[in-house]
């Protein structure tokens, strides 16, 4: 198996830390919150509020299960609309607090049943991007696993965008891509080798800014070490942001985006 493809089986991995973890892990007090006050609630995507070293934070990510049961439940990561509106819902509430806002991805993409076709999945991701794009508090944009398509675009538009070592990040996955440039979803691993997906390719490209390392010297790190170091770079980052100015958080990441 290529180096690609090891990426890609470690980003589905169903042993990854997720979102709920990450909130409870990384920072105190997480306080979960529920619902978009429109239809109800996803769980596919959660959100609430935390602190950090005693300063409120929110954190919203995508949410996949560790077994069949709960990825049902979860949805296997995959929002409907009312999840984008609920993180829609919770980054206006952190902006009127004056709440920094780290989001978690892993999603392998949108769910795009008739469901959420009716109850307008591509506007409420439209939405998020529209919102995100104008928000004056600071975003940390994190991928810890998959990254798929506008479903994972739609919580990752940050002033600062990293990807964990083993994540993905791309329009589509492989199996997508191959279906639709060789009518054979069987090609994937031959797709993902020119897809530009993983970390390193997307460093080189500046589409992320940072990758945070999951191994040291091809040694996996052990939990609490990855968990502090993760806290200590989201320390930094958010302590580097809290110092700009309403119109360069803005201004920053309008531009950052502009790029592509």
């Amino acid at each position: 198996m290529t180096e690609v493809n090891e990426i890609i089986k470690n980003a589905r991995s169903v042993e990854r830390i997720t979102t709920q973890e990450f909130a409870e892990l990384l920072f105190e007090n997480f306080f979960e919150m529920h619902g978009d006050r429109r239809f109800g609630d996803d769980p596919a995507i959660i959100g609430g509020v935390a602190t950090l070293n005693g300063s409120p934070v929110t954190i919203i990510g995508t949410q996949k299960g560790r077994d069949i049961k709960e990825n049902v439940y979860r949805n296997f990561g995959s929002p409907h609309p009312e999840g984008y509106r609920k993180s829609i819902r919770l980054m206006k509430q952190a902006e009127k607090f004056n709440r920094p806002i780290v989001t978690f991805i892993n999603t392998s993409g949108a769910f795009c049943d008739v469901e959420s076709e009716d109850r307008g999945i591509g506007e409420a991701i439209a939405e998020s991007l529209l919102v995100m794009s104008q928000l004056t508090v600071p975003i940390l944009s994190i991928f810890i696993g998959e990254g798929g398509s506008g479903g994972a675009l739609g919580l990752a538009m940050g002033n600062k965008v990293w990807m964990m070592e083993n994540t993905m990040y791309s329009v589509l996955s492989p199996e997508g891509f191959a279906s639709i440039l060789w009518k054979d979803s069987s090609r994937s691993k031959e797709a993902a080798e020119i897809m530009k997906l993983t970390p390193d390719d997307l460093l080189e490209l500046q589409v992320i800014d940072k990758i945070i390392p999951e191994s040291r010297r091809k040694v996996k790190l052990k939990r609490e070490e990855l968990i502090s170091r993760m806290r200590q770079d989201i320390v930094e980052a958010l302590e580097e942001m809290k110092s700009w100015n309403k119109d360069k958080i803005v201004e920053q990441r309008q531009a950052r985006f502009r790029n592509y």
